[in-house]
C-alpha cells in the first residue's frame, strides 16, 4: 500500500488563480505518488473490484482554520479508503448530505444497483458523522433554503423520537443521538429496496452496517447495527429506537 501524501492546509486563493493553484497542488501530488510507486496509476486503471459500498456524508460547512468554504464532514475531508486504511479500488462510495438514503433518489437506488448487482459488493456500510451539519441543519428551526426539502426526513426522524430526545437537555449529546438515529433510519430504508431484498432472496452474502465517525479522534464507532437478512431488519431497528444515549 502506497504511504499517502499529506499536505498541510493552506489557503488558496479567489478567482482563477486559486483554481491554477488547485492544478499545481494535482500535479504534485501525481509527482510525489508515482515517485514512491511507479506503477501505482497503472495498476489503479484496472483496479475496480471493492467489496464494500460506503454511504457517507457531505455537507458544506464554513472553516475556521483557513480562509474559504470546505466540505466539512468525515469521509469528505479524508476519503473512505483513507479513514479505513485501504487503498484506492477498495471502496465503492457514494456521498449526500446527512448520508441519508431516500426511497425516491434515484442516484442513490443506481449506486445501490450498480454495486449489489455488478460489483457484487459484501458489504453495505451507512456512516454517520458526529457533529454531521445536514443532522444540525435539521434540528435547528433556521431556513437554509432547498436543502430544507432535503433534510426533511430528518425532521421527521427527530418528531417521531422526540419523547426521547428532547429528555436529552445538552445540545451537543441530542445532536449525537440524532445522527445515530439518521444512520439507522439509512440502513433501514437500504435494506427495505428491492435491490437488497432480491439480492437476499437469491443467496447473495451481503451484509449492512451502520457506523458513526468522530472527526475529533478519528475513530469510527459501530453502532451494532449489522443486518445480514430480511428476518433481521425490524428486530434490529427497533432496537436501534430504544436507545437513550448517543455511543459517544
Amino acid at each position: 500500500m502506497i504511504t499517502r501524501v499529506v499536505y498541510p492546509f493552506s489557503s488558496i486563493s479567489h478567482g482563477k488563480k486559486g483554481l491554477q493553484e488547485l492544478l499545481q497542488r494535482n500535479k504534485k501530488w501525481a509527482h510525489d505518488v508515482k515517485k514512491e510507486n511507479p506503477t501505482y496509476f497503472s495498476k489503479l486503471v484496472d483496479q475496480q473490484s471493492p467489496e464494500v459500498l460506503w454511504i457517507g456524508t457531505s455537507f458544506p460547512r464554513r472553516s475556521t482554520s483557513h480562509g474559504g468554504c470546505h466540505t466539512g464532514c468525515s469521509d469528505s475531508r479524508v476519503p473512505a479508503n483513507e479513514i479505513l486504511n485501504l487503498p484506492p479500488g477498495e471502496v465503492f462510495v457514494h456521498r449526500n448530505i446527512a448520508n441519508q438514503f431516500l426511497s425516491s433518489d434515484m442516484n442513490a437506488l443506481s449506486v445501490l444497483e450498480y454495486a449489489v448487482h455488478a460489483l457484487k459488493v459484501k458489504h453495505i456500510i451507512v456512516c454517520g458523522h458526529y457533529g454531521c451539519g445536514g443532522v444540525n441543519a435539521a434540528m435547528s428551526q433556521k431556513e437554509f433554503g432547498l436543502v430544507d426539502n432535503w433534510l426533511r426526513s430528518i425532521k421527521d426522524i427527530y418528531s417521531d423520537n422526540s419523547t426521547v430526545l428532547d429528555r436529552i437537555s445538552d445540545d451537543k449529546k441530542r445532536s449525537d443521538l440524532l445522527t445515530e438515529l439518521n444512520v439507522a433510519k439509512a440502513v433501514y430504508n437500504v435494506c427495505h429496496t428491492r435491490i437488497v431484498q432480491n439480492a437476499w432472496q437469491s443467496g447473495q452474502e451481503l451484509h449492512v452496517h451502520g457506523w458513526c465517525y468522530r472527526l475529533k479522534d478519528g475513530i469510527i464507532r459501530d453502532l451494532r447495527i449489522c443486518i445480514s437478512g430480511e428476518d433481521q431488519v425490524e428486530a434490529i431497528y427497533r432496537k436501534m429506537l430504544e436507545k437513550e444515549h448517543p455511543e459517544v
